[in-house]
């Protein structure tokens, strides 16, 4: 894989981290494919098997969403493996520190999820877009927080 492509996957995945944290979905949809798919698992779907979002704009406005009961996130992308198949196709896995913070009582909660994503990517006019994004959940935990700052 060349260097430029590492360096583009590797910025996709903190575009993601940063449009989750934003809330934003039209900066989401732009990182994924037109038919893309988001395989939630169990864990946090509330069901007995993975739920697939299919297409950018489900997916992008799927995925604010989730979060938009928080009063922040914040994901922290780790080491990420990425692996080139072709000129316009790779694969990789990235570890994620998801934080979620909540209103609890009095005050705050942060129900913290390691996760990794398991990446499928395509390049689409010289730039490089998630075509799948499966996320696996390692372990949580929910821990009290003290909210500094505004």
């Amino acid at each position: 894989m060349e260097p430029s492509d590492r360096i583009a996957l590797t910025d996709l995945a903190a575009r993601y981290a940063q449009a989750v944290d934003r809330r934003n979905p039209t900066a989401l949809a732009a990182l994924f494919t037109e038919n893309a798919t988001f395989v939630l698992p169990p864990a946090l779907n509330g069901t007995d098997g993975p739920t697939e979002i299919q297409g950018r704009a489900t997916l992008s406005d799927s995925i604010v969403g989730a979060v938009a009961h928080l009063h922040s996130t914040r994901h922290i992308v780790e080491q990420q493996v990425l692996d080139q198949d072709s000129a316009t196709t790779a694969h990789g896995e990235a570890y994620c520190s998801a934080h979620h913070i909540y209103p609890r009582g009095e005050g705050f909660r942060n129900n913290r999820i390691e996760i990794r994503y398991q990446d499928s990517f395509d390049k689409v006019d010289g730039t490089w877009l998630f075509s799948r994004r499966e996320l696996v959940v390692d372990f949580a935990e929910d821990v009290p927080v003290i909210l500094l700052g505004s």
